[in-house]
């Protein structure tokens, strides 16, 4: 039997979300949708999905309030499903990953389970329940599947490694040619955004999302602020409200070739309209980033990856 919708009275968004799916007219269309979509339960589909991975982005708040997009790696059934409200992690985190610091029990988490290989991606956000050794488990909070727009094919194959076993670790306060060189060539990138209120209910909480577009797409100005063209989606506004209301983010970037993560926090901000914005092809606004820390981590990936499918989507979009 198919989970139910959304069962609460109260809208699955949140004042964020809701505000700018307002001020594009799309709030009553997308409170029909959300409550159709998005679900307190993992469905069947998930419960099969997220076991089949063998990798998946997290979002998470340090004690800062410093908000960090991560990874997590292992073999396909790292992830199960023992229930349709419990999600567990048997991974660490990889050497230099800030999840290490931030993987706390009651704290709020956010999950993107995503297939590049057949562009399939589920969302999953809740809290931390317990912290073992080698194990974690996620109280599910929201859970809802995304579209495949922009989102380049790629199938990778797990190398075998050891999580814990050190790695070059680069400590960042400003942009060096190797972070430049990685973002500028990057088709694809990760963000996680946070709003964290318990008046939100369930509609608080932490999210990580994925970018997609043409190499390139994300454009590194002279103060070393990324910017990036934001396509037509879903209008959930999910990234975007939360700026909305806590504007900051954690982004992670992912070198294909060479293995290197590169996590990045700071602020955020959004470019609504003007000139800039009409400039680039497809773009309806455009996403600011201004670093404020972060850490390059070399060889840190245990996966080799093919070369990419761009998605069909792009062909409308430009470049800088």
């Amino acid at each position: 039997m198919a989970i139910p919708g959304w069962p609460r009275s109260e809208s699955p968004f949140h004042q964020g979300e809701l505000a700018i799916q307002a001020r594009f007219g799309a709030q009553e269309r997308m409170d029909r949708q959300g409550r159709r979509m998005i679900r307190e339960s993992l469905t069947k589909q998930h419960c099969q999905f997220f076991p089949q991975l063998p990798y998946v982005t997290v979002g998470t708040v340090d004690e800062a309030d410093q908000i960090w997009a991560s990874i997590l790696v292992g073999k396909p059934g790292f992830i199960s499903a023992p229930d349709q409200q419990t999600l567990r992690i048997n991974a660490q985190p990889l050497f230099g990953d800030p999840l290490a610091k931030t993987l706390r029990k009651g704290r709020d988490i956010g999950l993107l389970g995503i297939e590049l290989e057949n562009r399939r991606r589920n969302r999953v956000n809740g809290s931390i329940s317990a912290v073992h050794i080698d194990s974690f488990e996620i109280q599910v909070v929201q859970t809802f599947g995304n579209c495949p727009q922009y989102i380049q094919a790629r199938s990778s194959a797990l190398d075998a490694f050891d999580p814990a076993a050190p790695k070059p670790v680069h400590k960042l306060t400003a942009l060096s040619e190797s972070e430049r060189s990685l973002i500028t060539a990057a088709d694809t990138f990760f963000i996680a955004t946070a709003y964290q209120n318990e008046a939100a209910g369930a509609a608080s909480g932490v999210d990580v999302s994925h970018r997609g577009g043409k190499p390139g797409f994300v454009r590194i100005d002279d103060d070393d602020t990324l910017t990036v063209p934001d396509f037509s989606g879903n209008c959930h506004f999910n990234t975007f409200g939360n700026i909305e209301l806590n504007p900051r983010a954690g982004l992670l970037f992912l070198d294909f070739q060479r293995g290197d993560l590169l996590y990045l926090t700071g602020a955020a901000e959004v470019i609504w309209s003007g000139a800039e914005v009409e400039a680039f092809a497809g773009a309806e606004r455009l996403f600011r980033f201004h670093p404020k820390s972060g850490y390059r981590v070399e060889g840190s990936l245990p996966l080799h990856w093919s070369i990419p499918e761009f998605s069909p989507f792009l062909k409308q979009t430009g470049v800088w």
